[in-house]
C-alpha cells in the first residue's frame, strides 16, 4: 500500500527553531507582561468593589438589581487573569 502513495503525502522532517530571544527583549516582555498582570489584578479588584458598592445602594434603595451576573462577569475575569500565565506556561513549556 505505501508503494502507491505519491512522493507529497511522505511526511517530512518538521523544523524545531531554539526558544532563544535576547536578554534585553526577554527583560522587556517580561516587564510589560508584568506591568498588564498588576494592571488586569488592580482592575479585578475596583470591578469587585464597584459591584459591592452598587449592590448596596441597591439594597438601601430597595431597588431590585442584577449585580450577581455582574458580579460573576466580574470574578470570572479575576480567573482569567489570574490563570493566563500559569496556562500559557502548560501550554508552551
Amino acid at each position: 500500500m505505501k508503494e502507491f502513495l505519491p512522493t507529497i503525502f511522505q511526511a517530512a522532517a518538521v523544523p524545531n527553531p531554539g526558544r532563544d530571544a535576547p536578554d534585553a527583549l526577554t527583560q522587556k516582555v517580561n516587564t510589560v507582561l508584568g506591568i498588564a498582570a498588576w494592571g488586569g489584578t488592580a482592575a479585578g479588584v475596583a470591578g469587585v468593589l464597584i459591584t459591592g458598592a452598587m449592590m448596596a445602594l441597591s439594597m438601601k434603595r430597595g431597588e431590585a438589581s442584577e449585580h450577581m451576573s455582574r458580579l460573576g462577569m466580574v470574578l470570572g475575569g479575576c480567573v482569567l487573569v489570574a490563570t493566563a500565565g500559569p496556562l500559557i506556561s502548560f501550554v508552551f513549556a
